[in-house]
């Protein structure tokens, strides 16, 4: 079974689209990996991504180095579908400021995937995974952020969210209709 779209909403000219699914079968131009600081993609999302797409995002990955906690970086996407994959480096629950710094990890990976002409971007709950970030409040910083990137202006036409598990996605499903 393929990628589900649970819910969607539209805001300006972009369609937001709740997704249950494997974000490495996204046919997006890009898919953002929730990724760590030093860009070791060995667990969760990277792993995943890593694993499908091929060594090459890793080698790619490791020439670029660090990239700080809210910020991201972009990498080709190998054998995936997508294009790209852009890095967005969320905190660690615990770490301080984390709805900022996940708020502006959200904010990078979507201005880099528009600056790589992206149309279309599907990106996982970043941070809610092994950081431990909350998925509740998690759900919130990264639709806020989402909806504030598109009420700035954007030429991004659709914008996903997919996460694989059923709990993560039902969260973004209750969020998404509360706030659209």
């Amino acid at each position: 079974m393929g990628n589900q779209v649970l819910y969607s909403f539209k805001r300006g000219n972009t369609v937001v689209e709740i997704v249950r699914g494997d974000i490495t079968e996204e046919e997006t131009d890009v898919i953002v990996n929730a990724a760590n600081s030093y860009l070791k993609h060995g667990g969760g999302v990277a792993g995943a991504i890593v694993r499908k797409g091929g060594k090459i995002i890793q080698e790619e990955s490791d020439k670029i180095g660090f990239v700080p906690v809210g910020s991201a970086a972009v990498t080709s996407a190998g054998a995936l579908k997508a294009k790209y994959v852009v890095h967005a480096v969320g905190p660690r629950w615990g770490e301080g400021d984390e709805d900022k710094k996940l708020r502006n990890a959200v904010l990078s990976a979507l201005r880099l995937s528009e600056e790589k002409g992206a149309k279309s971007v599907s990106l996982p709950a970043i941070s809610t995974g092994i950081f431990g970030f909350p998925k509740e409040r998690g759900a919130e910083v990264i639709l806020k952020a989402i909806i504030d990137y598109i009420d700035e202006g954007t030429s991004l036409e659709r914008i996903r969210i997919c996460n694989i598990d059923s709990l993560t996605s039902e969260i973004f499903l209750q969020k998404s209709r509360e706030i659209s």
